[in-house]
């Protein structure tokens, strides 16, 4: 085998003396022979496999189809574990420790004998994460997602993992469902391998990293266990070889063009919430200008096509058969609203991979002439006195007649709070209130938790009531439904004006109008800006300490301000 030009791997495996032959001689204790030291490209595949990260507990039987693809083209493929953030199990929320995952993946790529990588992700902090730490690196980078579960069956009828817990609880807490109903319905939700099958968070990044021109062509929805997820691995492998000599590196891909693609296809896809702060803090790493407005004013003219939960009534399985995100993208682009110049890592544009895109099912992907949304009604944000670095709020998940909407502030100083008495039937609290939520935010909690979309008042659960006004600093899962305002910034815990909130206040939100309003005059704003005293750190050490002391706002993405940039990926010194 012959190469053009010197791999940044041979600064190890291709150097002479004692240096050479300790980093050759170590590997060789896997079994490998020592053709494998001879120039070819070296691919990492970082994995966040872990059991404690359910949604990601396949990726070992992905990391084997990337294999066999990166050995059919020639690579020498090295798998290594970075760190699996699942939002199912972990606290205080996976978003804590997303810059970690980050952070480490960074460093591993830049630290290791790697001409590539290809990230493997599943549960929703870990596609951003990976983006986030390739991005610094600027080596070539392709993702592969893990998948989607398959549709959750119960009794009959599709269920959505996540969109029916928060169903079930509110059926549980009403009298609908018996305890044992609920545990039965746990195990018909999550039936097999793979990521949340509703329009989550985990389904969101996955097509917005496809979006993003940085996974193979409608690779972001075959389900976990369909044979053509490992397929599509295998193809990812082989590419990522061909990518090296290329010399196709993200900040190719991930331009302000990929971003405009990727905040239009989050919108026809109904997707969630999440994606603003995640590419936020992706479009950081690389130096692309990209502010909050840009979210509302590019998905305005979007409508929403895709009908699946929680806004709709399918799952990914179905949009996957239905022909998946190359199908939206396409209509997209026909209709005007991509960049199909954009290039991805097949080495073509986005356009060109799309174009031959062909739809199975009209019901489940909408005709950009009959959405399930019309254009406008995407996640809006909404600025004011309350809000005065942004706050986000999911028009399509949201109740039509709440969208405008002015009641009394009930304030609660955490979600705990909130939690301990909203069982109360004694609780003082209406159905055209507004329940305020603070404490939530990345500093605050720490960690900015999907807590925003706390349930209704039993009370008024038994009454009939389906959905209030909720305001929060924290984030809502992308599986979550209901009109809550979200990432209110700055938050409270860093003096933000939620913070200065008080039960009985009137709060006035106008998403037509993208506002909302504290009904407080300045003078009184001020006098309880001048009482207030921030409340004391949660960490005073360890990462807690580092994470707070660093975290930027929800509007800046709640990267590390010192990760903020890209810082390439330069061969360290050797030590030997």
């Amino acid at each position: 085998m012959t190469h053009d030009h010197v791999r940044r791997s041979q600064a190890w495996f291709g150097a002479a003396g004692r240096s050479g032959m300790i980093y050759r001689s170590w590997m060789r204790n896997q079994g490998f022979g020592s053709e494998v030291f001879d120039g070819r490209p070296v691919i990492g595949i970082a994995s966040t496999w872990s059991e404690l990260a359910p949604c990601n507990a396949h990726l070992n039987r992905v990391a084997e189809a990337v294999k066999r693809g990166v050995w059919q083209a020639g690579g020498f493929p090295l798998e290594f574990p970075v760190m699996a953030t699942g939002e199912t199990l972990i606290r205080p929320t996976a978003m804590f420790y997303r810059n970690l995952l980050a952070l480490q993946a960074e460093e591993l790529i830049r630290a290791n004998p790697l001409d590539g990588v290809v990230l493997l992700s599943g549960c929703d902090k870990t596609t951003p994460g990976l983006l986030m730490g390739a991005a610094s690196v600027d080596l070539p980078a392709v993702m592969v997602t893990g998948g989607p579960m398959l549709n959750g069956k119960f009794r009959g009828q599709d269920v959505g993992s996540g969109t029916h817990v928060w169903k079930f609880e509110e059926d549980l807490k009403a009298g609908r469902m018996t305890q044992e109903e609920v545990f039965e319905a746990e195990g018909c939700m999550a039936r097999s391998n793979g990521h949340c099958m509703t329009m989550g968070t985990a389904s969101t990044m996955a097509c917005v990293a496809e979006a993003l021109g940085m996974q193979l062509p409608g690779s972001a929805t075959w389900p976990a266990v369909d044979m053509r997820r490992f397929e599509v691995a295998q193809e990812a492998g082989r590419r990522i070889v061909a990518m090296v000599d290329e010399d196709l590196r993200p900040s190719a891909v991930m331009t302000r063009a990929a971003f405009e693609n990727a905040i239009r296809a989050n919108a026809a896809i109904g997707g969630s919430t999440n994606a603003i702060i995640h590419l936020m803090a992706i479009a950081g790493r690389l130096g692309v200008e990209l502010s909050l407005d840009d979210f509302d004013e590019l998905a305005r003219p979007v409508p929403t096509v895709v009908d699946l939960m929680p806004s709709g009534r399918f799952l990914m399985e179905d949009f996957c058969y239905a022909g998946g995100l190359p199908v939206v993208l396409r209509d997209l682009a026909e209709a005007g609203l991509l960049d199909g110049d954009a290039l991805t890592v097949t080495g073509r544009s986005i356009g060109a991979n799309v174009a031959a895109a062909q739809c199975w099912n009209r019901e489940v992907i909408r005709p950009m002439s009959e959405p399930l949304q019309p254009a406008g009604s995407g996640t809006a944000v909404l600025r004011g006195n309350l809000a005065p670095g942004g706050a986000v709020v999911k028009q399509s998940a949201a109740s039509p007649g709440l969208l405008r909407h002015t009641g009394r502030a009930v304030v609660f100083d955490t979600p705990e709070a909130y939690h301990e008495v909203c069982d109360d039937p004694d609780l003082d609290v209406a159905a055209d209130d507004v329940i305020v939520i603070r404490g939530a935010g990345p500093r605050g909690y720490p960690g900015m938790p999907e807590v925003a979309n706390v349930p209704i008042p039993t009370k008024l659960l038994r009454a009939g009531v389906t959905d209030m006004v909720r305001i929060c600093d924290g984030r809502m899962s992308g599986t979550g439904y209901g009109t809550v305002v979200l990432h209110v910034a700055p938050e409270s815990a860093v003096g933000g004006p939620l913070a200065f909130v008080r039960t009985g206040d009137t709060v006035t939100l106008d998403v037509a109008a993208r506002t909302l309003t504290l009904e407080v005059d300045d003078d009184e704003l001020s006098r309880r800006r001048e009482a207030w005293k921030p409340p004391s750190p949660a960490h005073d050490s360890g990462y807690g300490w580092l994470y707070t002391q660093h975290v930027l706002q929800a509007d800046r993405g709640a990267d590390f301000d010192f990760l903020v940039g890209s810082r390439g990926d330069g061969v360290p010194r050797e030590s030997h």
